[in-house]
């Protein structure tokens, strides 16, 4: 036919036989003039589906898609020797390294219809041609496969437009398509010397200057602490061989063209390294337009709608090879993302260096909560310890355990449970004692004081970071607006009539308000699903407990209290864990719909959803168990039903401490075991074997080792944020905190958690992730407004859980009030309460009276109300509003004590250590006597280089 002829020969002379050519965007052939004057002075509009033609007077002039040589000679030493693209990331020259990859869809080549790799317009004007040629034989056909490969040369146009607009802010580029990874075509990105020079000056970075100065840590005596710490230290310090010497750092200034001189320019390559040369290009693809994809601003954008399908920077080299050279990837590897030094330092100013100031904050936080958890979990192991040597004397235990009180208590159920011996609840209270004792109130404040320390820790940590990295003086300015954003203030413009001006628009609250409505809306029901989901587990306890009760089996009968907690708890526990995953993209889906102006407030806005709702999630179960079950029970004869027949389940008489504890270990262990560690190993090594399974071993190692860089990465999975990390550890850290005293185990659980969490994430970051974008930031942002909010909940919830859960205030009571000898002897029989078993409801008295053998006519249980003799029978006591009074008094004086303690300690520690401020001090100093030395230099310079001594003599008097 006539369009293939075209089209082959449209092939054939641009000398791409196999459709696979890597294209320079620099190569030294000349940019055809129609075509640069049509990038530069037309504006295109997306091409329809259904468009019946193209003019093809637009197809004339225009050439291949490759741009003039654009490279300084100070790119690249002349007399450096060209590297081995495939193993390190480098353009096919060897010379230039790829900065940033972009990656998209290339159309697989048919036997009849193949497309060159670049020069996509020229096929696209070929194929308007063949269209028109092959409607006259076969209209429908043409038209069908016309439609089909407009999406396509559609945003192959787009692909031109925003390439050329990097290459006219200087990027130099080089196309890779189709070698060994079917339908992927790759871009590399190179910045040169003169683009990253422009753009640190834009951004404001801060580089070394050839000054260096002392750093001191404190006087004498504080110096010689911190070298003896640091001998004995050593051993637990990675080898990363940081170059230097620890008293001693460059004074930094933030990079420009004109103050060249003050840097060390000596080696050129190394000055900017890949994090930042990174950071910069991507800060260049951020903010360049692409005027064709209506009004698609930004690499965002081009992501979104599918013109490009990745775009990410690269790992600096391999891992696995023995003979590969060293490289910062590999130290971290050794150093770091290993789990047989589980017991050293992270390397933070490597995984700065590597990853950013994002990264390297995240993990410096992780680092210091993990090592504050050490004495948190070693006060609470003696706590615990504490319970277990003080059973056997606890007096309450000790009454519930004796066989010669016997005490008959009503039943927990209506029908078909009977009356029961108090003895048997034995095992249940001496496990009770072990979480609820003196010294829980001890740990409480212990934890609440643990806290603030904590907070006040890492403030002074992460103020010493900043002076270290050179963060001192670093303002976030705020980053461009979302692409998302722009079109929708685009849209908005267009419905304006044209006199007004679209530049001053803005989504106002009016703009947002459906979608402010939908998100209350949102998120009120997806909280009441939380609560829906709890009230069915607790009927589901009921019905089980009821069901067990009622079986013929001994076996079944045995031990249902334990077989109904664990079973509910774990129940409660698999619901978490998918209910988490769907309120993280529901909480996405929130953010997206209510269109944040910036990154930052859009990340900001998701982390406040995803909080809200999985908070809710993970302890709404506990809230319940712990201010709730047994107290909307009612009293024999007189119970509170839901739904008609479910009685309110109640509490076993030493308390819901127990249940509360169990509902929190087995939440905390199983989201930790399952939804932190098993999913983030599983899953990946999971989809590493499928992918191993659709190929052969041999054909894998083979395509390995021929693999490059770039390559290599595209199988790598993408970066999706540090959300999720730092989600899993605020909701652990209110585990740890907010019920800490029903559970003193949590804060050993959470450190032996952490230890592996921190080598786990460590090496997915190094082996699993492509590299993420360097992101420059002063502190963890919202999350530290999280973890103090928490801190102060914190204080609450355990006085309240104190005071109302745990039996401590009613012991206190009774032994200061009620006893007779001042001891707990009684105490058993103060909190149980008489019913007379003649005035059960009718239908709710037990089916078998007779159960324990002989008649029963008064029953026992626990609370604190009249007996049935008395005037007000089974209205509240006197007793009941003793003990009222007395934890509504201890709630508000631990409160006030507990806050008290913590804002003092934080009042007592300053938030910048001592020496960190005396050395900001000292380097403003330095920095204006450099500017002032400078000053004169120039001076001096230009009075040796003044051809005219008479003005010299005349300025005095003429100044005068």
């Amino acid at each position: 036919m006539k369009g293939e002829g075209d089209v082959n020969t449209a092939r054939t002379d641009e000398g791409d036989e196999s459709g696979e050519k890597l294209l320079d965007f620099n190569s030294t052939e000349e940019q055809p003039t129609a075509r640069g004057s049509m990038w530069q002075n037309e504006k295109y509009e997306s091409v329809p589906l259904d468009v019946k033609g193209f003019d093809e007077d637009h197809c004339k002039g225009h050439g291949d898609s490759e741009y003039p040589q654009h490279e300084s000679s100070n790119t690249q030493k002349t007399d450096e020797a060209p590297r081995h693209s495939n193993q390190w990331p480098y353009f096919q020259d060897g010379k230039r390294r790829i900065d940033y990859v972009l990656t998209y869809h290339v159309q697989k080549p048919e036997s009849t219809h193949k497309e060159s790799s670049h020069s996509c317009m020229r096929s696209f004007c070929c194929r308007c041609k063949k269209a028109k040629a092959s409607t006259q034989e076969d209209p429908e056909l043409a038209a069908q496969e016309q439609r089909l490969d407009y999406h396509d040369d559609d945003q192959r146009l787009r692909r031109d437009e925003f390439e050329e607009n990097l290459h006219l802010m200087g990027l130099q580029m080089e196309k890779d398509e189709g070698n060994k990874i079917p339908g992927v075509g790759f871009l590399k990105i190179h910045a040169p010397w003169e683009v990253l020079c422009r753009e640190a000056e834009f951004m404001k970075l801060k580089m070394p200057t050839v000054k260096k100065y002392e750093v001191r840590t404190g006087n004498d005596i504080v110096e010689k602490i911190h070298k003896f710490m640091h001998k004995v230290t050593t051993p637990l310090r990675p080898k990363v061989g940081i170059s230097g010497t620890e008293n001693e750092k460059h004074l930094s200034y933030p990079f420009s063209r004109e103050k060249q001189h003050l840097f060390d320019l000596s080696d050129r390559n190394s000055f900017f390294d890949s994090k930042t040369r990174s950071s910069i290009v991507y800060e260049i693809l951020k903010r360049t337009k692409c005027t064709r994809a209506k009004y698609i601003m930004g690499i965002s954008s081009l992501l979104g709608s599918g013109v490009y399908t990745a775009a990410y920077p690269l790992h600096d080299g391999d891992i696995d090879d023995l003979q590969a050279e060293s490289n910062d990837r590999k130290l971290l590897c050794e150093e770091w993302a290993s789990y047989s030094i589980f017991y050293k330092y992270q390397p933070i100013g490597l995984v700065r260096k590597y990853f950013g100031e994002k990264v390297g904050l995240y993990f410096a936080w992780l680092g210091v909560y993990t090592q504050m958890l050490i004495p948190a979990a070693i006060v609470g192991v003696i706590v615990f310890l504490y319970g277990c040597a003080t059973v056997d004397d606890n007096i309450p235990s000790m009454e519930i355990c004796d066989e010669k009180n016997n005490i008959t208590m009503c039943p927990m159920c209506d029908r078909v449970c009977g009356y029961w011996k108090l003895i048997t609840a034995c095992g249940t209270a001496r496990a009770s004692h072990l979480f609820d004792n003196a010294a829980t109130v001890f740990f409480s404040i212990f934890m609440a004081l643990w806290a603030t320390m904590f907070m006040e820790h890492w403030k002074r940590r992460q103020m010493r970071l900043n002076y270290v990295w050179d963060l001192t003086g670093f303002e976030d300015s705020g980053s461009h607006p979302r692409a998302e954003y722009e079109f929708r203030v685009m849209k908005k413009s267009m419905r304006k009539e044209p006199v007004q001006k679209a530049g001053k628009d803005k989504l106002t609250c009016r703009d947002r308000m459906p979608a402010y409505m939908t998100i209350v809306i949102m998120m009120c029901f997806l909280i009441f699903v939380t609560l829906a989901i709890v009230f069915g587990v607790v009927l589901y306890r009921i019905s089980i407990q009821t069901a067990l009760l009622m079986s013929s089996t001994p076996s079944f009968r045995t031990n249902i209290r334990a077989t109904v907690k664990t079973t509910a708890a774990v129940i409660n526990l698999i619901i978490i864990i998918i209910m988490d995953e769907i309120y993280g993209a529901v909480a996405r889906w929130l953010t997206v719909l209510e269109v944040p102006k910036t990154d930052k407030s859009f990340e900001e806005r998701l982390i406040f959803k995803t909080f809200v709702l999985k908070f809710a999630n993970a302890f709404t179960p506990i809230v319940y168990l712990a201010f709730f079950r047994g107290r909307l029970i009612g009293r024999p004869g007189k119970y509170i039903y839901v739904l008609g027949s479910y009685r309110m389940e109640e509490c076993a008489h030493a308390g819901c401490l127990m249940e509360l504890c169990i509902q929190l270990c087995i939440t905390m262990l199983g989201k930790q075991l399952i939804q932190n560690n098993l999913f983030e190993i599983g899953v990946p090594k999971l989809k590493k074997l499928l992918r191993r399974r659709k190929m052969d071993k041999k054909q894998q190692e083979e395509l390995n080792k021929t693999l490059q860089r770039h390559e290599k990465d595209h199988f790598l999975g993408p970066f999706v944020g540090l959300t999720p990390e730092y989600m899993e550890m605020i909701i652990q850290f209110g585990m740890v905190t907010l019920f800490v005293a029903s559970f003193p185990l949590a804060p050993l659980f959470a450190l032996l958690n952490n230890i592996i969490e921190i080598r786990l994430d460590a090496k997915k970051f190094v082996t699993e992730l492509r590299r993420p974008i360097a992101v420059r930031a002063k502190d963890i942002g919202i999350w530290y407004n999280l973890l103090r909010g928490l801190s102060k909940v914190a204080v609450i919830v355990n006085a309240f859980v104190i005071a109302f859960t745990s039996d401590f205030i009613p012991r206190l009571v009774y032994q200061y009030m009620y006893s007779p000898d001042g001891t707990l002897h009684g105490f058993v029989n103060f909190t149980l309460s008489q019913f007379n078993v003649s005035h059960f409801q009718p239908g709710t008295e037990p089916i078998n009276p007779m159960h324990l053998g002989y008649k029963v006519d008064f029953c026992r249980y626990k609370d604190f109300r009249d007996p049935p003799g008395s005037d007000t029978p089974y209205d509240f006591s006197r007793q009941f509003w003793a003990i009222l009074a007395a934890r509504l008094a201890f709630v508000i004086m631990f409160q006030n004590v507990v806050m008290l303690m913590s804002d003092f300690v934080d009042w007592l520690i300053p938030d910048i250590p001592k020496d960190i401020s005396t050395q900001i001090h000292k380097e403003r100093n330095l920095i204006v006597e450099l500017f002032m030395k400078e000053e004169q230099g120039k001076k001096f310079r230009n009075t040796l280089s003044d051809p005219s001594p008479q003005q010299l003599r005349s300025r005095p008097s003429s100044q005068a």
